[in-house]
């Protein structure tokens, strides 16, 4: 234990109780025994690369090119997405997927120059380098990717299981468990490494160990080094609260509580993907490396030559500490990215329309009398209200699956009373189970063998909220349905929504790692593993469980959850929430990027919570809720430690404020449903970058303080105090203020009015929209096209009983200085169109 894990320890005794701390501290240091018994000790490893290539084998859709002491297969699927696996790997099987796509057999291996390979399809070109190097091409030969040859780390011959060595050979050191080789890198300042972080060259650190499967495929750890254009911007790799453009760095892939706060500074968070959206004027690709284990991603920007001076390219380096090198590349715009991406990850879950009006979270330890006062307190005030979360106080001493029955007396009979005002009730759910027996939840995964084991068969234990505590192997498929069956209890108790907390999985720990030994024991589906692969996906299985177990509880209704943590595909059941985010302004700025971030990795319903977990202040507690009024999960919570933070709670100057905020977003409803289902079409996210439309506009690229909001809208939320103006970039067009109805011209920037009133909003020239109409109907908001320009929206009207949603499209036009509104194919809108901005 060194003086950091000394202040967490002290930390974690303040924050649990001295009884939970000093059980924190005791499974502290089991877990330390058990991933020293378990994991395989330190032994040699012998570096490998590819070496040179000796022929190749035709494959549909591409080929198995074979080196001298590797292979790697290329296969390009229908649709463009380019599928590379080095050592055999293949696409499957992976939690990522949805479904494997079908090869496009128009796509043939052929020889290269100098030894090379190369597969050439409609939408990509892939060359293999006689030595390894993977280069991804627009059809028009424009670079988009190289990866440079991999490098591995093999256990050595004569080392045995248990990782003692037995002889010598031509190796590379080891370190101590959990990541990268004695390689004596340095960092970028000049200093040895020795935390395990990798350099800005992609180098490792020196405390890592080499995993314990002897298969290459799955048991060494290997670095991949790539290279991109000069101008790209990265963006991505989950959400990140330093995003969305990911600045030179190291990011971790490695699934971790955000302890108390998240601000722009803490890296990693609860959700990481080694997903990468890189945007250059050459074009945009996603790359996604489906590999769950630990690793490192460190990224380095392009900076272009003045003169005759030449380029230097960017740079990215994945360290991973096991598991597959296999990788899928999706290129185009970024909205064809985006579809790709949906079709090979899965279709985003759409929320019921309740769940994309305004939410309030609470501890729940107040009882059903708090939740009736906050549920008057919006009804009296006219402030909208669709749902109320109850975290873990509504448990009986923190135990999932229960309600305590002396502060929720009839909790069935409470949510029957709220929903007759159209306010549901959602329930936190953490996936610690009380150890205990006499426990029902705790008896009943003991007799279904459900709960992780270590490497003996013994139970794993860790200290959560309950207690001593065991976890679900959410890996196995009868667990799964074991877990599902449990929401059973929680739909009798009247919820409508599920939020999944400290699934990271998340136990507390006096020193360490915050979660499972990586020793301890997984089904992975059959494959068999322990959790240095199933952690990070742990959390989407989690979620996967509640899904399927809410869809077949019931089958008519639209199952809604979201998660604290994930992995890639987890839109396929749910939407993220980033878990405690820093209340400051600091952590403003992070609400923002962490939304987008999760977007552009194919999670488009997502949100912090607005208000933050400390006290802030009147402007600072305004500028939250008017941000968050616009991004897809809007939710206000209110924690047990910085006391009651409901608008009225601000005087009445914030409380008007407030209401015109949570009016608006009653107002969007029809908007925000329409996206929902566009994401789930298209995979395109609700809150988008402001470079969307236009990835070549460079000045737009750097721009992370705005965003979009579907096609129609532009949002420029206020992220510094004492404002009462902003400069916002615009794209081109003509953007209309919507409160003033000014009209500004883009591209470029300019500055406008941001009172304490509002944040500035803006629409397109031309947009089509649907809102909530004075009557309660949907109606049309038109905004006059510019002369010579036409426009359009589209609606997405849920056809109820798990049929496909009506889409409905429109176009707008000038015509005689009026605007006409009528659907694509000519027939009246149908609808009543309201008309704003100035025509011409």
């Amino acid at each position: 234990m060194n003086g950091r894990d000394l202040v967490r320890s002290v930390r974690v005794v303040r924050a649990v109780g001295a009884a939970q701390g000093l059980r924190s501290v005791r499974a502290a240091w089991q877990r330390r025994r058990a991933d020293a018994v378990a994991l395989p000790r330190n032994g040699r490893e012998r570096a490998r690369v590819p070496g040179e290539a000796r022929g190749a084998e035709p494959e549909p859709g591409g080929g198995l090119v074979h080196f001298a002491r590797s292979s790697l297969r290329v296969r390009v699927a229908t649709g463009g997405a380019v599928f590379c696996g080095w050592d055999g790997a293949g696409p499957e099987p992976s939690y990522a997927l949805a479904a494997c796509p079908e090869a496009d057999v128009r796509a043939v291996l052929e020889p290269d120059t100098e030894g090379g390979w190369r597969v050439v399809s409609e939408r990509v070109m892939v060359a293999v380098s006689r030595y390894g190097a993977v280069e991804v091409r627009t059809p028009g030969g424009a670079l988009l990717r190289r990866e440079l040859p991999p490098r591995w780390w093999d256990r050595a011959d004569g080392v045995d299981e248990a990782g003692r060595p037995q002889g010598a050979g031509e190796v590379a050191g080891a370190g101590a468990a959990g990541g990268a080789a004695a390689d004596g890198a340095v960092g970028a300042d000049g200093t040895s490494r020795t935390d395990g972080t990798p350099g800005t060259d992609g180098t490792p650190g020196t405390n890592g160990a080499p995993p314990g499967a002897a298969e290459r495929a799955t048991g060494s750890r290997w670095v991949q080094r790539s290279e991109v254009a000069a101008d790209a911007r990265f963006f991505g790799l989950g959400g990140r609260a330093g995003g969305p453009r990911l600045r030179d760095g190291a990011y971790r892939l490695w699934n971790t509580g955000p302890g108390d706060t998240s601000g722009p500074d803490d890296v990693p968070l609860s959700l990481t993907m080694p997903v990468q959206l890189v945007v250059a004027d050459a074009g945009t690709h996603l790359v996604f490396h489906d590999n769950s284990w630990d690793g490192w991603v460190t990224l380095r920007e392009g900076r272009e030559g003045a003169g005759s001076g030449h380029d230097r390219l960017g740079a990215c380096a994945l360290r991973m500490d096991g598991g597959p090198l296999r990788y899928w590349v999706l290129a185009g715009t970024p909205a064809r990215v985006l579809l790709g991406w949906a079709a090979l990850t899965g279709a985003a879950a759409v929320p019921p329309r309740w769940a994309l009006g305004h939410q309030r979270a609470g501890q729940g330890a107040g009882g059903a009398a708090e939740v009736r006062r906050v549920v008057a307190g919006y009804r009296e005030r006219g402030l909208p209200l669709s749902a109320v979360h109850l975290d873990i106080g509504h448990h009986d001493r923190h135990r999932v699956f229960t309600v305590d029955r002396e502060r929720y007396p009839d909790l069935p009979g409470l949510a029957r009373e709220l929903g007759a005002d159209g306010v549901r009730l959602v329930s936190v759910v953490h996936p610690a189970v009380r150890a205990q027996p006499g426990e029902p939840v705790y008896d009943s995964g003991v007799a279904a063998g459900a709960f992780v084991r270590d490497a003996r068969g013994r139970q794993v234990r860790g200290v959560a909220w309950p207690g001593a505590s065991v976890f679900p192997d959410f890996t196995d498929p009868a667990v799964r349905r074991w877990w599902g069956g449990l929401y059973a209890e929680r739909l009798e108790q009247g919820f409508s929504g599920v939020w999944h907390d400290m699934n990271e999985p998340s136990a507390f720990a006096a020193f360490g790692e915050p979660t499972l030994p990586r020793s301890a024991r997984h089904a992975l589906d059959g494959r068999g593993g322990d959790h240095r692969e199933a952690h990070n996906v742990y959390a989407l299985e989690m979620a996967r469980s509640c899904y399927e177990g809410l869809s077949a509880l019931r089958p008519d209704e639209r199952p809604f959850l979201f998660s604290r943590s994930g992995w890639a595909g987890m839109q396929r059941f749910g939407g993220a929430w980033p878990g405690d985010v820093a209340t400051g302004w600091p952590g403003l700025r992070a609400s923002l990027a962490l939304v987008l971030g999760l977007g552009l990795c194919g999670v488009p319903y997502s949100g912090p919570d607005a208000g933050g977990t400390a006290v802030p202040s009147r402007e600072l507690y305004l500028r939250r809720l008017q941000l968050a009024a616009y991004l897809p999960l809007f939710r206000t919570r209110a924690a047990d430690r910085s006391g009651r933070r409901e608008p009225w709670d601000f005087g009445p100057e914030v409380l008007a404020h407030a209401r015109a905020a949570l009016r608006e977003r009653e107002r969007l409803l029809p908007y925000f449903e329409t996206l929902a289902q566009v994401a789930r079409l298209t995979g395109a996210p609700y809150v988008r970058p402001v470079w969307w439309h236009t990835p070549r506009d460079r000045a737009l690229r750097d721009c992370g303080d705005v965003f979009l909001l579907g096609d129609a809208l532009l949002v420029a939320p206020v992220l510094e105090p004492g404002g009462g103006g902003r400069a916002v970039r615009l794209p081109r067009g003509r953007w209309y203020d919507t409160a003033t109805g000014r009209a500004y011209e883009g591209p470029g920037q300019v500055r406008v009015d941001a009172p304490l009133s509002r944040i500035p909003v803006l629409a397109r020239a031309g947009a089509v929209l649907p809102v909530t109409g004075a009557d309660g109907g949907t109606e049309l908001e038109v905004w006059a096209p510019a002369a010579g320009r036409n426009g359009g929206g589209t609606v997405a009207a849920d056809a109820g009983g798990g049929r496909p949603p009506v889409i409905e499209r429109f176009v707008s036009r000038l015509e005689d200085g009026r605007v006409v509104v009528e659907r694509q194919d000519g027939s009246p809108a149908g609808y009543r169109v309201r008309v704003r901005g100035v025509a011409g």
